[in-house]
């Protein structure tokens, strides 16, 4: 009798998740456990809390392929969170590709501050809803997280490229409602901002290109990111040097203005801001101490006394 060899057991999402591993460290990928956990859960629709119920489970032929492609994007260098097409910024799940900026937890503390800002206004002014504007929205991940994380505010989020402007559009339509407080504006900086709302904003927040021309990138930052996103200038702290000099305009008195810069840039920023008449400048650490966050704020109404 001839003998018949027994077929190969189909794969289960666990034999794939070690298998991608591998591909990914044989290909060098420092992170290749993570990443391999992240593109299976992804194929396979369920979160990470979740994915472990279902390691051993056989993916659909849908599914695979879907799987597969994502892990030949990663295998090219892309970004993982380009090759997923989503990733968590906070509260949100983005939808992500190449006509935007990675949101990173350096802007998570960027939110922080502006929330922060906009607690302390809710107690100052009389007025709501407040109003903010997000410059250079990209994703639109700081406006969003706004308008979701503080029912009281109104953000209007700019930006020069209507590439990001879609890519935001689709996020916002992922929010539900808080989306109504959410205004979409094309326009550089401020120029995108109708004249009527000079004076008006309780908040000017933006995480601005602040790399020189000369900086060296990684790989996976400078070969696949947004060039303008990241790079301001020969310096890199042109667009910060013009958020500072022109925001005073725009905010109200006692609003604030919260940037994201390098740390080597927050000495000479902190400056700029106190010499353009702001007062309570600080600057603030991200998660690993470095400097990150600059707020300042624009001075009240003056009190005077008659007597």
């Amino acid at each position: 009798m001839t003998s018949v060899e027994p077929s190969a057991a189909p794969p289960t999402w666990r034999g794939l998740q070690a298998d991608v591993e591998r591909r990914l460290t044989d290909a060098g990928f420092d992170s290749a456990g993570l990443d391999a956990r992240r593109l299976v859960e992804r194929a396979a629709g369920h979160p990470g809390t979740v994915m472990p119920l279902h390691l051993d489970e056989q993916p659909t032929t849908v599914a695979r392929a879907n799987l597969d492609r994502m892990v030949e994007r990663r295998l090219t260098g892309e970004p993982l969170q380009y090759a997923l097409g989503e990733w968590s910024f906070r509260d949100l799940d983005l939808m992500l590709d190449r006509r935007v900026l990675i949101p990173r937890p350096e802007t998570e503390i960027v939110v922080e501050h502006a929330l922060a800002e906009l607690r302390r206004r809710s107690t100052d002014v009389d007025r709501h809803p407040l109003r903010a504007v997000d410059l250079g929205t990209g994703s639109g991940a700081i406006a969003l997280a706004l308008v979701t994380e503080c029912t009281i505010v109104e953000v209007v989020a700019t930006d020069v490229s209507l590439d990001a402007l879609e890519v935001a559009r689709v996020n916002a339509a992922g929010i539900g409602t808080p989306a109504a407080r959410l205004t979409l504006v094309e326009g550089s900086w401020f120029a995108a901002l109708a004249e009527d709302l000079r004076g008006s904003f309780d908040l000017v927040v933006s995480n601005p290109p602040y790399v020189g021309e000369d900086e060296v990138l990684p790989a996976e930052v400078s070969d696949w990111e947004p060039r303008d996103a990241l790079v301001s200038g020969p310096t890199g702290v042109e667009a910060l040097g013009q958020l500072v000099a022109e925001a005073p305009s725009w905010l109200a008195p006692g609003g604030a203005l919260v940037l994201e810069l390098a740390p080597d840039q927050a000495g000479q920023v902190a400056r700029a801001a106190e010499d353009t008449g702001f007062v309570d400048v600080e600057v603030h650490p991200d998660y690993a101490g470095r400097a990150r966050v600059l707020v300042a704020r624009q001075p009240g109404f003056d009190v005077v006394v008659v007597g």
